[in-house]
């Protein structure tokens, strides 16, 4: 009898009896299929392993199509519209037989249609969900390039000049106008390039003689294919019909969301609308669930800060911290930690602003500052609806520094962030915001700060030296610059030439001990507090960023830009 795909991975030593187990637990929840949890769980990085291994269970071959160069004339054989509808893509045809690339070869029904359209015996051959998409989009819609639409637009579409905001015409005009299909293929264009790309972020800025597209990609903005000036209103007026806002109204900040299909799955747009001196601005924020890591061990975490992390979240009750600038990962770690605890006997509930994962089994609150609900009113509201575990999206006030301290000594865990540079400091901040030292001392069991690191791009990784002004800004000693190997990116087109590939986390974790406790309630410094906590085994930010870059996985420059303190 065939093993499954499950006891194949554990067999394998891919993944454990426990993480399986897990695995088949929440396939009994969500109804999804096996491959797709252990994805998701971050049991699996890879599809690619699942294909390999889902080919091996039903004996059938697989097929790397980032590898091949297909044939026209065979990708003409199933239509574009069927191809994306089931993921699928042709890849060689032996007399009568047609054989497809495909994610689940067991879709007796996807295999009878293709069957029925193409005429021919269809064979499946195994391949990632992943690399069918991108196959897709470079042979079905290839010509259909952000540079062809625009210079298709920039020659024929006049009809946009309609747009010019010194005419003066109807709602119902504009309307009609922005859904002509070459505009719409721009803006879909713009975004579907963005999440292919894996941007957090799409900036359309409009300026005088031309409209600036920018993708921000690991915590950076790279110009795109700018866009004629003359489609700007255009442009911004059919994201504004995608986002349900006023296109009317070009004088007010507008803001909104757009829920799009992109690869077969569901990804959420913010949108936010700026009126600017030539336009408005529109700045799209990607929620790409496939992007949110929630398996808090891949995040970077070193072994001794993991552990102690661990420990806290699974305390019964008491609040701990996460601190650190806009953009440094808070976010992405507190989703981690809920969804670690995430159980059905556990009551969550999180008030954020904005909601920018959906996750099931958790009670997620959208705070409307203008209508009076804010943080420290829904933790109010919470505090009546029987939590276990709290998360607030930030603590800004002593009204919800006060209330979140209360309910984290009544029973409850209670997670929330803050804007300070390292844990220490979180703690002086607190107290500074008018919360009494002995509450603070007694009611927060860790405090962690968390910085991003850029990473060094894995296919044009090459030695390097750094410079004396590097070694000195660093501390280095003369006997760590003899003993450790220096990276750099050199820059290929994995990377788009930038040397760097991904982010990982540095965490500074400062448990509240005893000692700790006592230095709290007599008023001891942010300084003494580090000390304190250094004593105990606390690594800061920038000691964490330096074994980052003696394993070579950063640079000098990015441990220098993000730990100075």
């Amino acid at each position: 009898m065939a093993l499954k795909i499950g006891e194949m991975l554990v067999k394998a030593g891919r993944i454990t009896e426990e993480e399986l187990k897990t695995a088949l637990d929440r396939q009994k929840e969500t109804g999804q299929k096996l491959g797709q949890v252990l994805l998701e769980l971050g049991f699996i990085e890879d599809e690619n392993v699942i294909s390999e291994f889902l080919a091996k269970q039903l004996n059938i071959g697989t097929v790397k199509l980032s590898d091949m160069e297909l044939d026209p004339e065979i990708i003409s054989l199933i239509p574009a519209e069927i191809a994306k509808k089931f993921g699928v893509i042709p890849t060689l045809k032996i007399g009568k037989i047609l054989f497809i690339a495909t994610s689940d070869p067991t879709n007796v029904y996807v295999l009878d249609t293709l069957k029925f359209v193409t005429g021919l015996d269809v064979q499946p051959l195994v391949s990632s969900k992943n690399a069918i998409q991108d196959a897709i989009n470079k042979y079905y819609e290839e010509e259909h390039s952000l540079d062809d639409i625009i210079s298709e637009m920039n020659v024929d579409y006049e009809e946009i000049e309609v747009l010019d905001e010194t005419e003066d015409f109807t709602e119902q005009e504009i309307e009609k106008a922005v859904q002509e299909k070459p505009l719409v293929r721009l803006v879909d264009g713009i975004i579907l390039e963005a999440i292919r790309q894996k941007a957090s972020d799409i900036h359309i800025e409009p300026y005088e003689k031309v409209v600036r597209v920018r993708y921000r990609v690991d915590g950076v903005l790279h110009e795109m294919t700018p866009i004629p000036s003359k489609l700007r209103h255009a442009v911004v007026s059919r994201v504004k019909i995608m986002s349900k806002l006023n296109i009317s109204e070009r004088r007010r900040p507008q803001d909104g969301r757009i829920k799009i299909n992109a690869g077969g799955r569901p990804v959420d747009l913010r949108v936010s609308v700026l009126p600017c001196m030539f336009g408005e601005k529109v700045v799209m924020r990607i929620l790409d669930p496939q992007t949110l890591m929630l398996d808090m061990t891949k995040l970077g975490f070193p072994e001794r800060s993991l552990k102690l992390f661990q420990q806290a979240i699974h305390l019964p009750y008491g609040m701990i911290l996460v601190t650190g600038p806009t953009g440094s990962g808070k976010t992405t770690t507190l989703y981690s930690a809920l969804s670690t605890l995430n159980k059905p006997m556990v009551n969550i509930m999180t008030s954020e602003d904005p909601v920018e994962f959906n996750i099931e089994g958790i009670n997620q609150v959208q705070v409307h500052p203008d209508i009076g609900l804010t943080f420290a009113a829904a933790l109010r509201s919470f505090l009546r609806q029987d939590p276990d575990i709290i998360m607030v999206g930030e603590i800004r006030d002593f009204e919800t520094a006060d209330i979140a301290i209360k309910a984290a000594l009544t029973g409850h865990l209670v997670f929330s962030t803050l804007h300070t540079n390292d844990a220490p400091s979180t703690i002086t901040r607190l107290v500074d915001m008018g919360v009494q030292p002995f509450l603070v001392a007694s009611s927060v069991k860790l405090v962690m700060a968390q910085r991003l690191l850029k990473t060094i791009c894995p296919k044009c990784k090459e030695e390097t030296e750094i410079s004396p002004e590097e070694i000195e800004l660093l501390g280095l000693t003369d006997e760590d610059v003899k003993n450790t190997k220096f990276y750099k990116g050199a820059g290929c087109d994995l990377c788009g030439g930038t040397g760097y590939k991904g982010r990982t986390g540095v965490f500074e974790v400062m448990p509240i001990t005893k000692t700790i406790e006592h230095m709290i309630i007599e008023g001891a410094s942010a300084l003494e507090l580090q000390e304190q906590a250094c004593k105990e085994g606390m690594a800061t930010l920038r000691a964490e960023a330096l074994e980052k870059l003696k394993s070579g996985i950063v640079t000098a420059e990015q441990v220098i830009a993000t730990t100075m303190s």
